[in-house]
């Protein structure tokens, strides 16, 4: 089988140099993504309470559907890399035919149910004819057009499969900058576009999708020649299929995980005020802005990390992930300093007029704050879990999701809210999941390096 003539810059390039280069046009891209969900919410925020609560409430569900399209993204990009760097290049355009078959497939999934199930979703949650309104019409939107956001997702990961992150950095920016622009002109209907409130906070994000899945299509078809899409005559695969699943399903439950999360924790915090559920909702705005880079970190790092797998070169993976792990690290500590310092006028970007008495704020404060300790060793989980994936370890990396979010996390939240009825304690639960995900996180590198990357460096020895 031949090999390129010319090898990826992911098998030569500095490690240092090219981690930075791979992750850090996905990083401010991811930067201006999380500028755009704390936009919508506090455009929303302006409407009513109500209306924040049913786009706080709407969160597991748009998890889902993220946690779908990324999490079958991550497959196709560990596949696709690894593939790469074994110079298979009929499996690598398999891999992004198949993928973007799987993210057509799964978006009318969430068409159908968008359309069937967005108000049965809030009636069991709430009696409040606001939130219950707001929330169906901003879900039917979302889910509606999900082909925008399933579409983007894929294509992206394909330009970072292959190392061309730059491209990535420019469509998700198009899709972002598009839907800042446009929430607040649908939202309160500026000129001549009518006042849509919630409804249009929910059509300015599925617009910006899909200009960014168009904008990415584009890349791959003029600026991406390691890969070559053709659907004439197109099968589904099964072995690729599979292949894609063995990494992406444990990261798709992994991330679905967050919505079963969310949705639990709103029950445990709603017995204590319906505030409480908000602030939970504008802590998950506010801490994208500092967990959204180290995922974009680690998107940067997943194909260095598995191209070089596949190339048999240990020396440039163990590199990459301790770098990874230091940068990753630094960023919670800037964002954990900034949570300690600076709560109130953070929250107060979200406090509705008829917040009069501050309720927000007197809440959100001491939750931000104790949430943030968690922050100090998730940077370290965040980039072991993107490595065990790297490594079609798939499992692993549900494992320590697990332990954080369910296993670990709502047990003791109710256990705390139950025993001392103190909703500040409730918030302590972060911080010890935090510390026993990390703890296996720990576990499981240690047995990752022994079980794959030892050999090599064995091997590379001979």
């Amino acid at each position: 089988m031949e090999r390129p003539e010319k090898e990826n810059k992911m098998g030569v390039m500095p490690v240092n140099r090219l981690l930075l280069n791979m992750a850090i046009p996905i990083m401010i891209s991811m930067l201006v993504q999380a500028l755009y969900n704390v936009v919508d919410s506090y455009f929303v925020s302006k409407i009513s309470q109500d209306a924040l609560n049913a786009v706080s409430l709407a969160f597991p569900v748009q998890n889902l559907m993220i946690a779908v399209s990324v999490g079958t993204g991550v497959g196709i990009n560990a596949l696709l890399a690894r593939s790469l760097g074994q110079g298979d290049r009929e499996k690598v355009d398999r891999s992004a035919v198949n993928g973007v078959f799987l993210a057509v497939v799964s978006s009318l999934v969430f068409v159908a149910l968008g359309l069937t199930c967005s108000r049965l979703f809030y009636a069991v949650q709430t009696d409040i004819p606001g939130i219950v309104d707001y929330g169906a019409d901003y879900l039917t939107i979302v889910c509606g057009a999900s082909m925008g956001l399933f579409g983007a997702v894929t294509m992206e990961r394909l330009l970072q499969a292959t190392g061309r992150t730059f491209y990535t950095m420019i469509a998700q920016a198009a899709g972002a900058l598009t839907n800042i622009i446009l929430d607040p002109i649908l939202i309160f209907g500026l000129g001549p576009f009518p006042r849509m409130e919630v409804a249009g906070a929910a059509l300015a994000t599925v617009i910006g999708q899909f200009l960014g899945c168009g904008v990415s299509i584009f890349f791959n078809a003029t600026r991406n020649p390691d890969i070559h899409m053709s659907f004439k005559g197109f099968r589904p695969h099964g072995p690729t299929i599979k292949e894609i699943y063995s990494v992406g399903l444990p990261g798709i439950v992994m991330q679905s995980i967050g919505s079963v999360m969310v949705f639990g924790m709103n029950q445990i915090l709603i017995a204590f005020t319906d505030t409480a559920t908000a602030v939970f909702g504008v802590y998950f705005k506010l801490q994208s802005f500092f967990f959204m880079p180290v995922f974009g970190l680690c998107n940067g790092m997943v194909p260095i990390v598995a191209y070089n797998y596949g190339a048999r070169k240990p020396d440039r993976i163990v590199k990459t992930i301790k770098l990874a792990a230091i940068y990753a690290t630094a960023l919670m500590a800037i964002g954990f300093a900034v949570f300690q310092l600076f709560p109130a006028p953070l929250l107060d970007l979200f406090r509705s007029e008829e917040d009069v008495a501050g309720n927000l704020i007197a809440i959100g404060t001491p939750a931000l704050r104790i949430i943030a300790y968690s922050w100090l060793l998730a940077g370290f989980g965040i980039v072991s879990g993107s490595v065990f994936q790297a490594l079609d370890h798939g499992v692993l990396s549900l494992t320590t999701s697990l332990v954080r979010q369910l296993i670990v996390l709502l047990p003791v939240a109710f256990l705390l809210a139950r025993l001392f009825q103190d909703l500040d304690v409730v918030w302590l639960a972060f911080p010890i999941s935090e510390l026993f995900s990390c703890t296996l996180c720990i576990l499981f590198m240690r047995r990752v390096y022994k079980r794959d990357i030892q050999p090599l460096r064995a091997q590379a020895a001979e």
